[in-house]
């Protein structure tokens, strides 16, 4: 699993930080979450190969998560795209997206497939055999979602000194990755346990921006590897979080230590604050494994 961080700031872009945007690398799927200004420069930066994004997830309709996306868009028809765009949003992304490209002219020549979301309580909006995508409703000014990204369990990993040892043919390897039990000529069933060991754990990744702190969230988020939480405000400004609809980096904290996640990685600083290791020293007073999302970062597992 791999996090490359586009942008981890709110509000307005600047020459050095940009608002909020991810790529996600999950068993080998790129899923773009947030899509701010800046947001093609910043792939470009990274070497993140536009072709290989298929799905895009858009939190809420504010213009630090979705005004990169016309650009976005377009440029995948100038580059010659023919692989269907899916864009997962709230209700009225599609309107807004495709006023835009009707007033420039601009349709695409590639399938363009929104699914907009209005439900307000957590439901799977992408399945395959490797992974799936839940949403997470948050608590902000405008109807908004987090998302959780989770692993399917793979296939069992074969024990060939055992399967040799009972004399199993090879022509069961498959059914015992798959997790039954084998038969042998004698009738013996040999059980799968004896056979395989488990596969690698599933890994997860909860991507919770803009919220206020909402307790709610945490039984839909638990035990995720990494949860991404936004963390706007500093504890001396806690009031203004809660009249805006943001958290403050020791909420971020105790969601994370309460969701029993792994790690906690901050981000969506306002850009009033120049230390941003003050988000993490609050934090850290209440959830020991915090990191610091920075533009340009990659996390790695």
């Amino acid at each position: 699993m791999k996090l490359y961080v586009l942008g981890c700031y709110s509000a307005t872009p600047r020459a050095y930080t940009n608002p909020t945007a991810q790529v996600l690398n999950i068993k080998n799927h790129l899923f773009l979450i947030d899509c701010g200004e800046g947001t093609q420069v910043e792939l470009r930066r990274l070497k993140v190969k536009f072709a290989r994004i298929k799905h895009i997830f858009i939190s809420h309709l504010h213009g630090d998560h979705f005004f990169g996306l016309p650009g976005l868009i377009t440029t995948f028809r100038l580059l010659g795209r023919e692989a269907p765009l899916h864009i997962y949003g709230p209700k009225g992304l599609k309107e807004a997206m495709t006023l835009m490209l009707k007033l420039g002219n601009s349709w695409t020549n590639y399938p363009l497939i929104f699914h907009e979301l209005e439900s307000k309580t957590s439901q799977c909006i992408f399945e395959d055999e490797k992974v799936e995508v839940f949403t997470v409703p948050l608590d902000h000014r405008i109807y908004t979602n987090g998302f959780l990204f989770r692993e399917k369990p793979g296939e069992r990993k074969l024990n060939v000194a055992a399967a040799e040892a009972y004399g199993v043919d090879t022509c069961y390897f498959r059914n015992i990755k798959l997790g039954k039990d084998v038969p042998l000529e004698d009738g013996t069933v040999i059980p799968n346990a004896e056979l395989s060991f488990d596969p690698n754990p599933v890994r997860s990744y909860a991507f919770c921006s803009d919220t206020r702190y909402n307790e709610s969230i945490i039984p839909l988020i638990k035990g995720a590897d990494w949860l991404y939480h936004e963390a706007t405000f500093q504890d001396v400004h806690k009031e203004l979080a809660r009249a805006t609809g943001h958290s403050t980096a020791k909420e971020a904290a105790t969601i994370a230590r309460k969701a029993e996640v792994k790690k906690l990685i901050l981000g969506h600083y306002s850009t009033r604050y120049d230390d941003l290791e003050k988000f993490r020293e609050e934090a850290l007073d209440i959830f020991e494994n915090t990191e610091l999302a920075e533009d340009g970062k990659v996390f790695t597992d």
